[in-house]
């Protein structure tokens, strides 16, 4: 982990620095490598129950937003009706070296699958069918192995793109040094290692909405979160409450809607680099999830604590890197009364525009609204949405098999 900065250097460097182009690499202040250096990023998303807990779901569509170029363990759709706590998204592995080096390098998923990667994977284990209802009972863990990467300063940016736009590109804004993988069929050229999973481990926090409409957010370890967001968008307005570091556990008030997005992807990108990204990689990252972190509802963003990654996702790079810094996002979806009559409106006057706005995430807020519920009409109401929705989710996975 590189040393972290003081925070009134921070405020200095990332001034004005948040938007990045899309087109031109951001500029960065880094260290003169001696040795490789590794960073990476990602996301940890899971939804909470009425108990606040992380429960186990399904998305409603499936991998839409990747580039066709990216491998999948079966095809696009194949993790519809795939469920689990956590969606672990868009892991990205950067390297940084003066000079050429041939690198292997594996990943491990605790009690997880490993679902989407590029480029090209020497071996993805398991290789069983993801579909057995007790997959996660019973398997190993999930890993990625690249056995041959050769990171080059001297390599091009000619990597692959399409017509069509994704979020993903986004990744590749930062200085990070290119590389290579040598495939049957050629060589696949990236700025970075990608992956993606879906486990079904505990993720460190819970969210609990309390009967005056505060929450009591909790660390579910001994590990202190480094840092926590609570985010609520209605339509044009977002309002956001920075709960900082927990150890235990605290009560927040629910965010005013007087919020804007400048000031808090600002906030994000420093806190990003207070963990150790370099400030180009924690402007990619903002600008990756940008369309998902700040999307209509209510949710718990946090850093997720570096031990508590090493434990669940370990990484094994040879030869050892001089340096590395390892930084995820955890999204903690949370299920407010406001949410529950958006989604409950939406249904009844078949508000198509406004069900999309939650998405994925149908299936676990008619769950948890059902859980809660106790008026019997409505609870058949919300059982018809559900059925619904299943019905959506039967039909894909039949379709994509």
């Amino acid at each position: 982990m590189l040393p972290k900065l003081p925070r009134l250097m921070l405020c200095t460097l990332l001034l004005g620095s948040f938007a990045i182009s899309t087109e031109l690499p951001a500029k960065n202040l880094q260290p003169v490598f001696v040795g490789l250096t590794v960073h990476e990023w990602g996301t940890f998303t899971s939804i909470a129950g009425p108990d606040g807990q992380a429960v186990e779901w399904s998305p409603l569509t499936g991998a839409t937003d990747l580039p066709a170029f990216v491998e999948h363990f079966r095809n696009g759709q194949f993790k519809v009706g795939l469920r689990g706590t956590v969606r672990m998204e868009t892991p990205v592995l950067y390297f940084y070296d003066s000079r050429e080096e041939n690198v292997s390098v594996q990943v491990s998923f605790s009690k997880g699958v490993i679902t989407e990667w590029y480029p090209h994977a020497s071996r993805v284990e398991p290789t069983s069918n993801l579909f057995d209802g007790s997959l996660f009972q019973a398997q190993p863990d999930g890993s990625i192995t690249w056995d041959a990467v050769t990171v080059s300063p001297r390599l091009g940016a000619e990597f692959p793109r399409q017509p069509e736009d994704s979020h993903y590109y986004a990744a590749r804004m930062t200085s990070a040094t290119p590389l290579v993988v040598k495939t049957p069929s050629g060589e696949q050229h990236e700025k970075f290692l990608f992956y993606r999973g879906v486990s079904t481990f505990r993720v460190p926090v819970s969210v609990k909405l309390m009967a005056d409409g505060k929450l009591r957010v909790a660390s579910a370890g001994d590990e202190e979160i480094p840092e926590t967001i609570l985010f609520e968008r209605r339509g044009d307005r977002i309002g956001y409450r920075i709960g900082g570091a927990l150890a235990k556990e605290t009560v927040l008030d629910p965010p005013e809607l007087t919020g804007n997005f400048f000031d808090l992807g600002r906030a994000l990108v420093g806190m990003l680099v207070a963990q150790g990204l370099y400030s180009d990689e924690a402007q990619a990252m903002v600008e990756t999830w940008r369309g998902s972190w700040f999307e209509e509802g209510s949710r718990l963003i946090y850093i997720v604590p570096a031990d508590f990654v090493s434990r669940l996702l370990p990484l094994s790079i040879r030869p050892a890197p001089a340096q590395i810094a390892r930084v995820f996002v955890g999204r903690l979806e949370l299920v407010t009364p406001a949410t529950e009559k958006a989604v409950e409106t939406a249904f009844a006057s078949h508000d198509k525009a406004a069900l999309q706005k939650y998405g994925r995430f149908l299936e676990p807020i008619l769950h948890t609204m059902l859980a809660k519920q106790s008026n019997r009409p409505r609870a058949q109401k919300l059982s018809a949405y559900l059925n619904a929705v299943c019905s959506a989710q039967i039909q894909q996975t039949r379709g994509q098999k």
